[in-house]
């Protein structure tokens, strides 16, 4: 996962930061604190980045 991706995911998740429980919230919080500083996030974070943005952003399709 890139810089960029992993950017456009955080930018995305800022909309629903807070209907996070607080533990996601934590967690997201310092991925922004870490993208603020340009810094890549280490595998684990990236596959929690990615768990956190399939659980709250919601892709509706263009048929519903």
């Amino acid at each position: 996962m890139t810089h960029a991706e992993q950017h456009k995911m955080i930018v995305e998740l800022q909309e629903y930061a807070r209907k996070m429980n607080r533990y996601d919230q934590e967690d997201f919080d310092m991925y922004v604190k870490r993208d603020k500083d340009d810094e890549d996030l280490d595998t684990l974070s990236q596959k929690r980045l990615l768990q956190l943005h399939e659980l709250y952003v919601v892709r509706k399709s263009r048929r519903t």
